[in-house]
């Protein structure tokens, strides 16, 4: 005899109850399968030749068709003579790099000396508007008598004055490098002295400067102003003498 059914818990019961936060969940879902990524297909230009890197081999190594068909000892001639003008080439190179180097030496030099010479010369113009003071002043002193100015001694102080003046402006031309010559008894020079006139002396070797006119000046060696002079002739001979009557007939 079958046992009954056991009654259906009644609505409400415990074992019937369900918990107020799992009514409101809602059901869990199932994580995505991964999804492979559709690979792009292999193009040729993606293929590398791997052969280009490989040994190079005979056939690679020779000459294009177009080439001339020679003997080895052909193409030897023509690379030693290759040699040989490339060669030539360097010579001639070096040669006109050393010429360019020596040419731009010689510029500079010549630079140099003429700007040192600017600076030397630069008075040259000054002092010959000085000089022509300082002969003034000469003839001033030498036109007083001899032993005026020590009867007068307005005229002493005059003199006085003039002289001072006179040796004051001789020693600024010569800090400035212009250099006065007086060469009376000397051999004649035609490069610094001017020979106004000869007279005949027997008793002094011929072109000796007898006498001087006027100073002659000079700004290191080049003549600002040259001496007048009286030079004498007729008597002997000295090798200075004949060297400067040499030098002034050839001048």
């Amino acid at each position: 005899m079958s046992e009954p059914n056991d009654p259906a818990p009644a609505a409400g019961s415990p074992e019937t109850a369900v918990p107020a936060d799992a009514q409101r969940q809602p059901a869990a879902q199932a994580a995505p399968e991964p999804v492979e990524p559709n690979p792009r297909p292999v193009a040729d230009s993606d293929i590398i030749d791997t052969s280009a890197f490989g040994p190079a081999d005979s056939e690679s190594l020779s000459l294009s068709p177009d080439a001339p068909n020679l003997a080895p000892e052909q193409w030897r001639s023509i690379v030693d003579q290759l040699s040989l003008d490339l060669e030539k080439l360097r010579s001639d190179a070096k040669s006109a790099s050393l010429r360019h180097a020596a040419d731009l030496d010689n510029l500079r030099k010549r630079l140099e000396r003429e700007k040192e010479d600017a600076g030397k010369f630069a008075i040259t113009k000054l002092a010959t508007a000085l000089i022509g003071v300082a002969d003034n002043f000469e003839r001033a002193l030498a036109a007083v008598p001899a032993g005026a100015a020590e009867t007068d001694p307005a005229l002493k102080t005059l003199v006085e004055g003039v002289g001072m003046t006179e040796r004051e402006l001789k020693s600024i031309l010569e800090r400035h490098g212009v250099k006065r010559i007086w060469p009376e008894g000397e051999a004649f020079n035609p490069h610094q002295h001017q020979a106004v006139m000869q007279q005949d002396r027997t008793d002094v070797a011929s072109g000796t400067i007898l006498q001087v006119f006027q100073a002659g000046y000079l700004i290191e060696e080049r003549v600002v102003r040259p001496a007048m002079v009286v030079v004498a002739k007729g008597g002997p001979k000295t090798a200075k003498a004949d060297t400067a009557a040499g030098d002034q007939n050839g001048g």
